[in-house]
C-alpha cells in the first residue's frame, strides 16, 4: 500500500514522509504522545473525538539512516520502515509495540465440504473475517502483553484473544462473551507489556474491527472498511498516564450536578401519572433515600418526541413542579426518531429547514421506529444539531431536569439504515457508513448544549450510543441487559474498561433491565450499585415489578441499607470526579490501574476500586455467601464492616451473607461522609464527617475536599472551596497530629464543624487549638467534633 520511503520534510511538528505510493505525517503530539495519519480517503482530518487537540512543544529529532527513519522524544524511539512499519521503543530502547511483518494467516478452521451452509442452516453464527479492511495496522503479539479498554465490550477485563467489531449495534438479545458489538465505539485500548503501559486511540468513525490475537495468536491488529488511518501511540508508561493523556485528547467529563450522584429509579413504564406519583410517595413513606424518577416512551403523545400524553399527564408542569417540592428530579427519554406526521411541529420544521437525512435521490429517509414510519435528524450537520438543542427548551420549561436518549445507534425496525443514507457532515457530503458510529455523539452534544442554554446548570445527559469522545457531553448506560447472574458478573469488567475508555460517569441497569429479577439477584446488584457512577434501577414493561420494596422485607433492607451508605459516600464520589477533570481517571477502575507492579491484579474481573480507597469485592454469583478476595500489594486493607486490618499480597476469605458486600478501605485513608438525606439538597450541609483509616507508620495522609453549589458553572470561574485535611504521627506527642486548612475559598457556604471518626486507635486524650476535649467511642471508632482550621493532637 506503501512502498519504499522516498524522503522526508519536517514542518514545525510534524513530519512529512512520501512513499511510493502514499503520503504520511507523523505529528509529535507531545514527547508521550505521536500521531500516525496518511489521507487514504481525504485530506481532512475530521475527528469527532479530538476537538481541541493541544500540542505539547517538545524537543525531537529526526533522521534517516539505511533504511529507516528514526524520531526520537525524550521518551519514545520511533523507527519508520518501507511500507510504513512502525516500531516504538522506550528511552532505553525496549520495544513497546511492533508491527507485525508477516501476512494475515487466519487459524485453520476445519470442516466438511458445504459444513459452513449446514450450520449456519441449525442457526449458528459464524464468522469468515474481516477481508473486507481497507485500512489495517498488524501488530506483533507477545505472550507476555494484556490489553483493555475497547468501551462497553462483553467479556473479561484481560481482551487478550478476543475479536471486536466497532459498529453501534442495538441488540434485544441477552448480551453474551460472543458478541462483537454493542451499542457504543470506542476504539481505544491499553496495552500493558513487562509492567509498561501504552495506548492506541484509532480515530476513524467507520465501522472498524479490533482482533487482539483471536486470528491468530502471532500478531493483533485494527482496521477498518474505509477513511483514514490515523492512530495515535499514548505512552504512560503507567496505565495511570495513559488514561491521563487519553482523556487530554478525547476530553474529560464535566463535574455534574451533585443530585445525579443520588439513587435513580427508572422502569418502562411509569404510566399514567397516578403510578408515577405512587412510586415517589413509596419512596418518601419507607424512608428509601431517591432522587431522580424516569418517564420511558409512554408518556410521549403517540411516541412523537418532546410532547406529552394528555390523557396519561393531563398537566405535566404542575406534576413535575410537585414532585420537585418532594425532592424528585424527572428525567425523560428522547428518542432520535421523528414521527411522520404532517401538522406535527418537529416534523413540520424538519423537513421545512431539511434537517433530516435523505437518501441518494435527496428524499428524506424513512424506517421504522416506536411511532411508526420516522425520520432521523441530520445530526452531523451543525445547524440540526442547533435545532435539536432549540427543542431542548421544551422539555425545560415543563420542568424535566435531564434527558435520556435512547435508540441513537441509530435504531430501526426495517432493517439497518442503508449505507448510501445521505448525511452533512459539517459542509462535506458524506454517508451512513461514516456517520453510523458518531450519530449518538452528536445527538448527545446536541442535547448537551440545548439543556447548558436554557438551563444555566450543568446538564445530565444520559446516552446509549457514543463514540469516543461523548465523555463530555454525557453519561452512559450500558444498555439493555438483562435480570441474569451472567449480566450482573459481567457488569463489572465492561464498566472497568468503560473507565479505562474515558468514559467516566457510567452505570447498568441495577437488577437487570430484561426477564425478571429475584430477590437475591437485585440484593447483590444494588451492592454493586452503591459503588458505581451512575445508579439507576431500571426494568422493562412486563416483567415483574422491581422496586426496592417488591420483593420482600429482607430484599428492602438491604436496598436501603445500600442505598443510605451510597448518599454517606457521595462527598467522596464529587471529590474524585472533581479530581477526574485534572487526571482523567475515573470513579470505577480496576485493580491494576493502581497496583500495575502486582501482576496478581491483571485479570481480576470481580473486585474493583471505587476511587483510589475503596476496594469492593461484591459477590456475583447466586447462593454464595462466602468469596475469596484478592487485597493488592503495597498496602494494608482495612474491612470497612469489622475494621479488621489485612495485609495486601494475600487472599483471603470473607463471609458475605445476603446483606453484606466485602469492602476494603486503603489503610492511610480518609473517607468524607455526609448525613443521609431523602435527597440531595433537602439539607444543608454544615458537618463534614471525615471517617480516617490510620497508617500503620507515621506516613503523612493528605486529603483535599473539594465543595461547590453543585449544580452550577460558576465553579469554573473560580466559585468553589477546597479543603486540606493532613493526619502524621508526631514523635513529640508520641501520638497523631491533624490539622484542617480552608486552602481556597470563593464560595459563600462552608461548613460550621467537622465530625471525626477515626478507625482502630484508643487515645488518652484528644487535644483541639491546645485544649482538651471530649470523644466517645462508637463501633470501635473514637468520634468527636471540631470547628474549622484547627489544630488536633491525638496522645
Amino acid at each position: 500500500m506503501f512502498g519504499k520511503i522516498i524522503g522526508f520534510e519536517q514542518v514545525d511538528n510534524k513530519i512529512h514522509i512520501g512513499f511510493e505510493e502514499q503520503n504520511v505525517i507523523v505529528e509529535i503530539i507531545s514527547a508521550s504522545i505521536i500521531n500516525f495519519f496518511s489521507p487514504l480517503k481525504r485530506e481532512q482530518r475530521l475527528s469527532k473525538a479530538v476537538e481541541d487537540l493541544k500540542v505539547q512543544k517538545c524537543s525531537f529529532s529526526v533522521d534517516s539512516k539505511e533504511d529507516k527513519i528514526i524520531i526520537a522524544t525524550d521518551k519514545l524511539n520511533v523507527n519508520i520502515f518501507d511500507d510504513f512499519k512502525v516500531d516504538i521503543y522506550d528511552d532505553s530502547w525496549n520495544i513497546l509495540c511492533e508491527d507485525y511483518r508477516g501476512d494475515r494467516k487466519p487459524f485453520v478452521r476445519r470442516g466438511v465440504d458445504g459444513g459452513w451452509a449446514v450450520a449456519a442452516e441449525e442457526g449458528h453464527e459464524l464468522k469468515d473475517g474481516d477481508n473486507k479492511l481497507r485500512v489495517q495496522v498488524l501488530k506483533k503479539m507477545e505472550e507476555d502483553m494484556y490489553f483493555y479498554g475497547f468501551g462497553e465490550k462483553t467479556g473479561h477485563l484481560n481482551k487478550k484473544g478476543y475479536h471486536y467489531k466497532m459498529w453501534n449495534t442495538d441488540d434485544p438479545k441477552p448480551h453474551v462473551e460472543s458478541f462483537e458489538a454493542l451499542y457504543k465505539s470506542i476504539p481505544f485500548f491499553i496495552g500493558l507489556k513487562e509492567k509498561q503501559a501504552f495506548g492506541i486511540f484509532f480515530d476513524n468513525t467507520f465501522e472498524s474491527h479490533f482482533d487482539i490475537g483471536k486470528e491468530n495468536s502471532d500478531y493483533y491488529y485494527f482496521g477498518a472498511v474505509d477513511g483514514n488511518l490515523d492512530y495515535y501511540f499514548i505512552y504512560g508508561p503507567s496505565m495511570k498516564e495513559v488514561v491521563n493523556r487519553y482523556t487530554d485528547l478525547t476530553g474529560r467529563t464535566p463535574l455534574p450536578q451533585l443530585w445525579t450522584l443520588g439513587y435513580q429509579q427508572c422502569r418502562w413504564a411509569y404510566v399514567p401519572e397516578q403510578r408515577l406519583m405512587e412510586i415517589a410517595k413509596e419512596f418518601r413513606n419507607r424512608d428509601i433515600p431517591c432522587d431522580a424518577l424516569y418517564l420511558d416512551i409512554d408518556y410521549m403523545d403517540g411516541y412523537r418526541v418532546f410532547t406529552w400524553d394528555k390523557n396519561k399527564f393531563p398537566n405535566p408542569k404542575e406534576m413535575l413542579s410537585e414532585l420537585k417540592q418532594n425532592g424528585f428530579k424527572v428525567v425523560t427519554i428522547i428518542d432520535p426518531g421523528v414521527k411522520k406526521d404532517k401538522g406535527y411541529e418537529i416534523y413540520d420544521k424538519g423537513i421545512k429547514n431539511g434537517y433530516f437525512a435523505a437518501d441518494k435521490d435527496n428524499i428524506p429517509y424513512v424506517n421504522k421506529v416506536w411511532p411508526g414510519d420516522a425520520l432521523y435528524p441530520d445530526f452531523p450537520n451543525e445547524k440540526v444539531r442547533n435545532w435539536w438543542a432549540e427543542n431542548q427548551k421544551i422539555m425545560m420549561d415543563y420542568g424535566v431536569s435531564g434527558i435520556w436518549n435512547d435508540m441513537n445507534e441509530p435504531a430501526s425496525f426495517n432493517g439497518p439504515l442503508p449505507d448510501d443514507v445521505v448525511f452533512n457532515n459539517d459542509g462535506i457530503i458524506t454517508d451512513h457508513r461514516e456517520m453510523h458510529n458518531v450519530f449518538g455523539h452528536y445527538m448527545s452534544k446536541a442535547t448537551y448544549e440545548g439543556i447548558k442554554k436554557y438551563t444555566n446548570k450543568r446538564p445530565f445527559v444520559i446516552t446509549r450510543a457514543c463514540y469516543a469522545g461523548t465523555q463530555k457531553y454525557s453519561t452512559v448506560w450500558t444498555g439493555d441487559n438483562q435480570s441474569l447472574w451472567e449480566h450482573l458478573r459481567m457488569s463489572l469488567p465492561m464498566l472497568m474498561n468503560l473507565g479505562l475508555s474515558g468514559i467516566t460517569f457510567c452505570g447498568t441497569d441495577v437488577g437487570g433491565f430484561g426477564f425478571d429479577c429475584t430477590a437475591e439477584l437485585l440484593s447483590r446488584w444494588v451492592q454493586v450499585g452503591c459503588f458505581t457512577p451512575l445508579f439507576r434501577n431500571h426494568s422493562s414493561i412486563m416483567t415483574r415489578d422491581q422496586e426496592p420494596w417488591a420483593f420482600d422485607k429482607q430484599t428492602e433492607d438491604i436496598n436501603r441499607k445500600y442505598i443510605k451508605l451510597r448518599y454517606k459516600l457521595i462527598p467522596y464520589l464529587y471529590d474524585t470526579l472533581w479530581k477526574q477533570k485534572s487526571s482523567g481517571l475515573p470513579l470505577i477502575r480496576p485493580l491494576m490501574l493502581h497496583y500495575q507492579e502486582d501482576e496478581n491484579t491483571y485479570e481480576i474481573n470481580d473486585e474493583f476500586l471505587c476511587g483510589e480507597n475503596i476496594l469492593v469485592a461484591p459477590v456475583i454469583e447466586q447462593g454464595k455467601t462466602a468469596r475469596m478476595v484478592y487485597l493488592p500489594k503495597g498496602s494494608n486493607w482495612v474491612d470497612y464492616w469489622t475494621k479488621e486490618v489485612f495485609q495486601g499480597g494475600k487472599y483471603i476469605v470473607k463471609e458475605a451473607p445476603l446483606d453484606l458486600c466485602p469492602v476494603y478501605i486503603k489503610q492511610g485513608t480518609i473517607i468524607p461522609n455526609y448525613p443521609v438525606q431523602n435527597y440531595i439538597g433537602e439539607k444543608k450541609i454544615e458537618e463534614l464527617t471525615l471517617d480516617i483509616y490510620p497508617a500503620a507508620d507515621d506516613t503523612e495522609i493528605k486529603y483535599v475536599h473539594y465543595q461547590d453549589d453543585g449544580e452550577s458553572f460558576e465553579y469554573r470561574k473560580g466559585v468553589y472551596n477546597l479543603y486540606e485535611f493532613l493526619i502524621k504521627g508526631s514523635d513529640d506527642l508520641k501520638g497523631i497530629a491533624i490539622r484542617i486548612n480552608k486552602t481556597y475559598r470563593a464560595y459563600r457556604d462552608s461548613y460550621h464543624s467537622f465530625k471525626f471518626k477515626i478507625n482502630n486507635i484508643k487515645p488518652a486524650e484528644i487535644l483541639a487549638d491546645g485544649k482538651a476535649i471530649e470523644f466517645k467511642i462508637v463501633e470501635g471508632a473514637i468520634e468527636f467534633l471540631v470547628e474549622s482550621e484547627t489544630e488536633i493532637y491525638i496522645k
